[in-house]
């Protein structure tokens, strides 16, 4: 099932936010500035900041255009299965190959599904490598994925171990392959950059691997896309962007 999403309409910037209250805006961010307005002085510090922000949120929602594809595969995955039987996150994959990344994923995709889905059972990845590492399992978790690299495929008789001490007779796996995030300059003000397009995009795929036969389940991917204007130079945290995405796939799941 392929569902493809927006885009959200775009609102110009001239509802509700002046060129002139935007020059000051942008200037006036955490600092202390004289402008020349109209022959006279105007004088802003960081006083100003809580109405800045007001602005800056305004234009962000104002502005914010999204695109999201989203696809998945219901193989052999039933609700009743899934609410029962209970899902345990393995260690994830990522294009950055940061391990602090796949940490991040793992735990922002888990916060989502247990706050969308509190009907399901689910398994954390510390909880799960806590007990892989109790269990004194953690020779044959690291081969899996070692062979999982080369072929594809969690071998079954070690995706059945790691079932036995989670409990959890489904397994998932995450896979960051894309992200990107970038920031350009699209006006300017006396050699200032005020206004900045701020941009993501995130590759995100999601695989159920059944224990007891070592099939997959279910899987899905979505490719997501997002920008907006913003006058503050802020930062698109990959936390928020996972967060995002993780929303389409979950609201997939049986």
């Amino acid at each position: 099932m392929t569902e493809q999403v927006g885009p959200m309409k775009m609102v110009g910037l001239h509802r509700g936010v002046s060129l002139l209250g935007l020059m000051i805006a942008v200037i006036a961010l955490g600092r202390v500035l004289v402008l020349p307005v109209g022959g006279s002085a105007l004088l802003l510090s960081g006083c100003a900041n809580q109405k800045i922000k007001q602005a800056n949120q305004k234009i962000k929602q104002d502005t914010k255009q999204s695109n999201q594809t989203v696809q998945t595969v219901a193989i052999d995955l039933k609700s009743e299965d899934l609410r029962t039987a209970g899902l345990a996150f393995i260690t994830p994959s990522s294009v950055t190959g940061q391990e602090e990344d796949k940490q991040a994923l793992a735990l922002a995709f888990t916060e989502v599904l247990r706050s969308t889905r509190p009907d399901l059972r689910v398994m954390s990845l510390p909880e799960t490598l806590s007990a892989v590492n109790r269990a004194s399992i953690t020779a044959d978790y690291k081969r899996m994925f070692d062979d999982y690299r080369t072929t594809g495929i969690f071998e079954r008789e070690i995706l059945q171990k790691v079932a036995k001490v989670t409990g959890m007779r489904y397994l998932a796996q995450l896979k960051l392959s894309g992200f990107r995030q970038e920031s350009k300059g699209r006006w300017g003000f006396l050699g200032i950059r005020m206004l900045e397009t701020k941009s993501s995009t995130i590759r995100l795929y999601l695989q159920i691997w059944d224990s007891q036969d070592g099939s997959i389940a279910w899987e899905g991917s979505q490719e997501s896309s997002s920008s907006h204007e913003s006058l503050a130079e802020e930062y698109v945290s990959l936390r928020r962007v996972i967060e995002e995405s993780a929303n389409g796939l979950v609201a997939r799941l049986p």
